[in-house]
């Protein structure tokens, strides 16, 4: 069942995807713009940008970098976007870090660091946003959504994941409150999942990652969830549900499989 409303057509919609220089964002961008979107894209390395917008219409293409975790340079970008093509349709929050850590090499400062970025970041795109949306609603109809990149590690604690989990936990929590919110003034929310993408954040990994996708079968799943109006969009479904499934279980199970499973 569908809890936003379905997406007809990429055609003409104006998509900012932040976090668009690597992995799904980037893959994300590529498949929108071939669908007929009109697609900003922003990140950090204004290089990967560029690279993007090149050749491509500069109507349906724009490069605009910026650091998620800059406060004043989310809130004007967004008003950068909004004076050349119009508030977006849709804001895909992509960008993220990871820091593998575990309780004995716990360090406050990266801490601080990745919660700026996969916590505080989304939180600028929102101050930035909300208004927008909810001022684009009252004058028009038509799709209008945000959408945010979390992760299977938000579901329950994991080894590795001492302060990265917890950060996608709170973006799972967040964007369940705010579908709570906008669902009854019709403005879509997407929280996408992803199991492990191969992607750099990922190539560090010292451990199997099972049902490793690439990036892009992971922007088709995103994309093609977030046209059916999906809230949830979870990928993939053979790595997802095994993980919902220990969300289920007790802690003295659930402990004792994850220690069998790791081998931590």
């Amino acid at each position: 069942m569908s809890l936003n409303t379905p997406i007809s057509t990429w055609q003409g919609l104006r998509v900012w995807v932040i976090g668009a220089s690597t992995g799904i964002g980037a893959a994300a961008a590529e498949q929108l713009y071939a669908q007929g979107a009109r697609v900003i894209v922003s990140a950090r390395k204004a290089e990967a940008l560029e690279q993007f917008a090149a050749g491509k219409d500069s109507e349906r293409a724009m490069a605009l970098p910026l650091d998620i975790a800059d406060r004043a340079a989310v809130l004007a970008a967004a008003t950068q976007i909004e004076e050349r093509w119009g508030a977006p349709d849709l804001t895909l929050v992509v960008a993220g870090t990871y820091n593998e850590m575990r309780a004995w090499e716990f360090d406050r400062d990266v801490a601080a660091k990745l919660l700026d970025i996969n916590l505080n970041g989304p939180l600028n795109v929102m101050e930035a946003m909300l208004p927008r949306l909810l001022k684009e609603r009252e004058r028009r109809k038509g799709y209008l959504g945000i959408g945010f990149v979390a992760s299977v590690a938000g579901y329950r604690g994991l080894p590795k994941a001492l302060i990265y989990g917890p950060s996608k936990a709170a973006l799972i929590n967040m964007a369940e409150a705010l579908y709570f919110d906008l669902a009854p003034k019709d403005i879509g929310v997407h929280c996408i999942n992803p199991g492990f993408v191969d992607t750099p954040l990922t190539k560090g990994n010292d451990f199997h990652m099972p049902d490793l996708m690439s990036p892009q079968d992971a922007a088709r799943e995103m994309l093609a969830g977030i046209k059916a109006g999906e809230f949830e969009i979870s990928f993939p479904k053979s790595f997802t549900r095994k993980v919902k499934f220990a969300r289920l279980l007790p802690p003295t199970a659930y402990f004792k499989l994850l220690r069998l499973t790791t081998k931590l």
